[in-house]
């Protein structure tokens, strides 16, 4: 019985899908006019999360991810980088799904891009002016009137008059009020255009999403995520323009994951203190900054630091080295069937149903740990590899783990202490030694060895070896 926050009702809530069985999920992605930060892959990880929790309950999921490429900012990088908008905008797209794919982000069902739907947002423009919330500005604009839509603020929790009192906006003399928000702006020389009735011009960026996800999901779907960034104006537009065209609810449930922070400030582009994901994967493993992300509840805020990677590139450590002489069994055990009703896959099911308690989950994952260590059967060590699998760690084998760097990115040549062979043959060599008793031969090897940032462990099972 899964409960998720809605931020629309401020309230943990049972979530029963509109069409039992079959879910349908759309999340606002990138502008991209640039690389992607830390922040945006929390709201992918986070909502990549949900997505594999959805298929894993045996629910059919639709999931929407959108891609808007045709943006005010898109346009003044394109000019300051001297290249053409689709230039631009398909190397950030590609750039994007390299990230994603070494964070372990599964691809959407769709991902539509927005110049993909401009005739549909002409449409649903044309819709709006038609019931009396939109209107043509003098200056070839369209402007939607936010005081005709009754329910304006109820995402947000803002009023009208409290917006008019204590909000920034802008101020442009062709609105009817400073509130108003634009739908279609009028062409100027030397960016993209399409036909309108209003002349030739471009969408607003809230009327993107209102159209895309009706297109692939229907007027009333399940869930509409994003960051918490996104929840006022945007989302809260997207309802004035869906709920006000279509007359019906838009969406039943609203997720918004927390803010990712840097010295207490949310990271952004516009504040300058952004990391991107190909930075931070220089220096960290991509599965620990996905386990950093997925630690903390989505809601809550998350700080950044080298400090916390680290401390999450060692707790993976200690979930790989719990399962690291099963390693052949991996695939198997990821491939079969949970036991749901053993008690620790019950609790850890429990929390995933709570609003997506991953921080609930993780502590099972290290209980598991713990145990695998004293499990002769391989009880702990199979659920281990299958609850941790459903959020997306342990998806590696053990040993390429240990020896690609116990989860720390190898900035120098990953080959510069000897290729797995040399140092395999080394090993071999330091037992040799060890068995003809030539301990200083033995303890030469290793210290070499060492020195190179190659660890060796001795086991019961024998010599196995990592990067440091």
């Amino acid at each position: 019985m899964l409960r998720i926050y809605n931020s629309l009702t401020r309230k943990i809530e049972l979530f029963s899908p509109i069409d039992p069985g079959h879910v349908r999920m759309y999340v606002c992605g990138i502008t991209v006019y640039d690389l992607c930060h830390l922040g945006h892959a929390r709201m992918m990880v986070v909502f990549d999360m949900v997505y594999r929790w959805l298929l894993a309950s045996g629910l059919d999921v639709t999931y929407v991810r959108n891609i808007t490429d045709v943006d005010d900012k898109i346009i003044q990088r394109a000019a300051q980088n001297g290249e053409p908008i689709d230039a631009l905008t398909e190397r950030m797209i590609a750039a994007m799904h390299a990230d994603l794919a070494l964070l372990g982000v599964r691809d959407p069902n769709h991902e539509p891009r927005a110049t993909q739907y401009v005739p549909g947002m002409v449409k649903m423009i044309e819709t709006l002016i038609e019931k009396g919330f939109a209107y043509p500005g003098a200056n070839g604009d369209v402007f939607y009137a936010v005081r005709q839509f009754q329910g304006y603020g109820k995402l947000s929790g803002k009023s009208l008059d409290d917006l008019r009192a204590g909000e920034r906006v802008d101020v442009d003399h062709f609105k009817r009020d400073p509130l108003d928000f634009v739908l279609w702006k009028a062409a100027k020389p030397d960016e993209p255009s399409w036909p309108s009735p209003w002349g030739a011009g471009r969408p607003g960026w809230h009327i993107e999403c209102s159209v895309m996800s009706e297109a692939l999901l229907g007027p009333h779907f399940d869930i509409h995520g994003g960051g918490h960034d996104l929840q006022f104006p945007h989302h809260e537009n997207e309802i004035a323009q869906s709920e006000a065209a279509n007359g019906c609810t838009f969406v039943n449930h609203w997720m918004h994951n927390g803010f990712l922070r840097v010295n207490d400030e949310k990271m952004s582009k516009s504040l300058g203190n952004f990391f991107t994901i190909a930075e931070v994967l220089k220096v960290f493993d991509p599965e620990v900054v996905r386990f950093f992300l997925l630690r903390g509840h989505y809601r809550s805020p998350l700080n950044y630091t080298d400090l916390q990677l680290e401390d999450a590139r060692q707790a993976l450590n200690t979930l790989y080295t719990a399962v690291r002489e099963h390693s052949a069994l991996r695939a198997a055990f990821q491939s079969s069937a949970i036991d749901w009703n053993a008690p620790i896959a019950a609790r850890f099911k429990a929390a995933m149903e709570e609003d997506f308690a991953t921080p609930e989950c993780v502590a099972i994952l290290f209980e598991l740990a713990r145990d695998a260590n004293r499990d002769a059967n391989g009880h702990a060590v199979k659920m281990l590899f299958q609850l941790a699998g459903l959020m997306g760690f342990l998806e590696r084998d053990p040993e390429l783990w240990f020896k690609g760097g116990s989860g720390k990115a190898l900035v120098s040549n990953p080959d510069s202490a000897g290729s797995d062979q040399a140092i395999d043959e080394r090993v071999d060599a330091r037992n040799a030694a060890r068995k003809a008793r030539n301990f200083a031969e033995s303890d030469r090897i290793r210290d070499t060895l060492l020195a190179q940032g190659i660890v060796l462990e001795d086991g019961p099972h024998g010599t196995t070896w990592r990067r440091g």
